[in-house]
Parts: C-alpha cells; sequence; structure tokens
C-alpha cells in the first residue's frame, strides 16, 4: 500500500478578503476531488487573504501510480485555473 502526499503553497493574487479567499479555493478543491480521485483542503495560512497551504493526498497499491497522480496535480492547476499560482510544492510517499 502507498499513501502519497502533495503539499502545495499557492498565491491567490488580488485577493482582498478571506470571503474571496475561500470563494476562489473551494471550487478550486472540489475541482481537484472529481478530477483526480483525491482528498484536497486547506490545511494553513487560513487567516492570510493571498496565500495558502493545500494538502493533497491519495492512496494506492502501487508506489509509482501515487506519486505520478500527484505529479500531474500541479500542471494541471497551471492550465486550468491561471488566477493560483504554485509557489512550492512537495510529494511524501509512505
Amino acid at each position: 500500500m502507498s499513501i502519497g502526499l502533495l503539499i502545495l503553497l499557492v498565491q491567490i493574487p488580488g485577493c482582498r478578503s478571506l470571503k474571496e479567499k475561500r470563494s476562489r479555493l473551494k471550487p478550486l478543491l472540489v475541482r481537484l476531488r472529481k478530477e483526480f480521485n483525491i482528498s484536497a483542503a486547506e490545511v494553513d495560512h487560513n487567516d492570510i487573504w493571498q496565500n495558502s497551504v493545500v494538502a493533497c493526498s491519495t492512496v494506492s497499491n502501487n508506489k509509482n501510480y501515487t506519486r505520478k497522480q500527484l505529479q500531474k496535480i500541479v500542471p494541471w492547476i497551471e492550465t486550468n485555473r491561471p488566477d493560483i499560482c504554485v509557489i512550492d510544492e512537495s510529494i511524501e510517499l509512505i
């Protein structure tokens, strides 16, 4: 069994309130769950308007599949959500 965790530091340019931040992050999290069949949530920087830490996790029986699945997420965000900038990313496999 392989558990994969992707941690993303994202920037939301032009965001002027927590309400606006959440209105832009929530559709991203929902779409990631549907598109990649993963768990996704905001896990840090909850009170900072323009930054957030998003965690994505998945479980499979193959480490290579887990890593490849998580590696597809950042390019997908950059293509489909140009209003959200990925500043840093890290993948951990357990």
